[in-house]
């Protein structure tokens, strides 16, 4: 198993910046890419990032490239956001996840934290 627990959200104002963090536990060297969704009131859920824990290769979504940085520190089990010229529609709950190797679902998700931006 794999227990992931984010922190690092809250409110901060329209075009600032912020960083998520996420802490992972457990089986990690099953996992081979962790992620970070979000989700906000009435949308569905969108992956915002992933990032491959072997050679670093990240993904973003169009709506967060150039403004969102994943990264990681495979060493401390640890997994970040930074998230900069932030938009009110980002405001949402950010989830970190976990994708063991050999599969393409995120079968671990850490509970959530909310982030809201205020214009």
């Amino acid at each position: 198993q794999v227990q992931l627990v984010e922190s690092g959200g809250g409110s901060v104002q329209a075009g600032g910046s912020t960083k998520l963090s996420c802490a992972a536990s457990g089986s990690m060297w099953r996992v081979c890419v962790t992620a970070w969704f979000r989700q906000a009131p009435g949308k569905e859920s969108e992956m915002v990032s992933s990032i491959r824990r072997d050679n670093d290769e990240a993904q973003y979504a169009d709506s967060v490239k150039g403004r969102f940085t994943i990264s990681q520190n495979v060493n401390e089990n640890t997994l970040y956001l930074q998230m900069s010229s932030l938009r009110t529609e980002d405001s949402a709950v950010y989830y970190c996840a976990a994708s063991p190797c050999g599969t393409h679902h995120f079968n671990y998700w850490g509970q959530g934290t909310k982030v809201t931006i205020s214009s």
